[in-house]
This record gives C-alpha cells, sequence and structure tokens, in this order.
C-alpha cells in the first residue's frame, strides 16, 4: 500500500501536522492527545492511499474494468452524449469517504480531450448531482477508433478533481490517470451500439482496475 502522488501536497501537510502536535503531546506528556493525533492522520492519510498489484479480473481486453472503488449507483442508457456523440450506456460508481479515490482507465485507450465543467457541489448520492456538478470528462478512443468517456463528478466534499493527461496520452487498462479527493462519483460512459453485455448492477461493490463493468463487441 503507497500514499498517492496526486495527494503529495496533502499527506505531507498532515503528516508535519500530525508529528508536531505528537511531538508537543509528548513534550507535555499528553498520551490522549498524541493518540488522537495520530488516529486522525491515519484517517486522512488513508485517504490517499494506493494499493498495489491490481490487475483486470480477465485477461480480455474487451472486458471494461471499472474506473473507480466504490458502489454501483446507477446503471442506464442515454439517448447522446458527448463522449460518445450518440447513445450511451453509463455505468455510475459512488465513491464514499472511505473508499480508494484513485481512478484508473476501464481499456487501452488514447486520450482525445479533457472538458471540464464547473457546477454545483450536491451530495453525489442526489441523482441530479451527476448532471450538474463539476465534473471532468476525459474523452478516450480505443484502437479500433471506438469513442467513450470516463467522468469525474465532484461532490459535496470532494472539491478537487485531478486529472493531468492530456490529449494524445495512451493508457493501458487498469492504469492509473487521476483521482478525486474525498468522496465523489464516477462515471464509465460506453456507446450502446458496441457493448455485448453489462456484467454489473446497481448496488454492487467494485474495485476499481480490477472489476469488469461491461464486455465490449470490440476495442
Amino acid at each position: 500500500m503507497l500514499l498517492t502522488r496526486y495527494g503529495f501536497r496533502e499527506w505531507f501537510i498532515i503528516t508535519a501536522v500530525a508529528a508536531l502536535v505528537i511531538a508537543v503531546a509528548g513534550f507535555l506528556a499528553w498520551m490522549w492527545l498524541a493518540i488522537a493525533a495520530f488516529v486522525l492522520w491515519a484517517a486522512l492519510a488513508s485517504f490517499f492511499r494506493d494499493p498495489l498489484f491490481r490487475k483486470p479480473a480477465t485477461n480480455n481486453a474487451c472486458d471494461l474494468v471499472s474506473p473507480a472503488d466504490g458502489l454501483v449507483s446507477a446503471v442506464l442508457e442515454v439517448p447522446t452524449h458527448p463522449a460518445t456523440n450518440g447513445r450511451a450506456t453509463i455505468v455510475r460508481i459512488y465513491l464514499s469517504v472511505l473508499d480508494v479515490h484513485i481512478n484508473r482507465s476501464p481499456c487501452a485507450c488514447t486520450v482525445l480531450a479533457l472538458d471540464h465543467t464547473p457546477g454545483k457541489y450536491l451530495d453525489v448520492r442526489i441523482e441530479e448531482s451527476a448532471a450538474v456538478n463539476e465534473h471532468l470528462l476525459m474523452r478516450c478512443t480505443t484502437s479500433s477508433g471506438i469513442a467513450f468517456g470516463v467522468k469525474q463528478i465532484a461532490g459535496k466534499v470532494a472539491r478537487m478533481i485531478v486529472n493531468p493527461q492530456r490529449a494524445a496520452n495512451t493508457l493501458t487498462r487498469g492504469e492509473r490517470y487521476g483521482m478525486i479527493k474525498f468522496g465523489s462519483t464516477t462515471e464509465l460512459i460506453f456507446p450502446t451500439d458496441e457493448v455485448e453485455s453489462i456484467a454489473v448492477k446497481q448496488g454492487q461493490r467494485v474495485t476499481g482496475g480490477v472489476t469488469v463493468l461491461l464486455r465490449a463487441k470490440r476495442v
């Protein structure tokens, strides 16, 4: 288990403050304060944990893996979407403050563009939040030219979307591409006509880079 580089500033500050409080508590012999500071440090640092040795549950390149850890909050179809320029299947994943917040690429792809949209900061458990909250849509294409997207959505607490990718960058299946700090939502958006089968349902827990969300007809 590592701490992600995307949270370097935060966990450095958290560690420095905790170390100072623990040192002062030790000097004053206030063990209760030292213990409280350590517990708080562990809780905050855990937001930036980055599990090692994850790999997709199958070797089939057409199996798109989850871009995030969390709970599937919706599986739906929409008549059109900017990521697909047509009918799209969306798998929406809710991340609580206890989940790993690293985002991973669902399949091997090339980044086309990143579209940032300012917005509200509603609780991500409210369905409306997926449409009106601040979000970043990363539009991508597979090797066979299928356009799809992954969308990072900020929440009531999570107000910092991190995505250092640029157009023309290439990603492998399960590769880290960014994170959303604290609770949030991540969506996989794929052309409905290119979906062979859906592998998850609403209410199911998924693991980023591991759990298969859907099987594509081709990639």
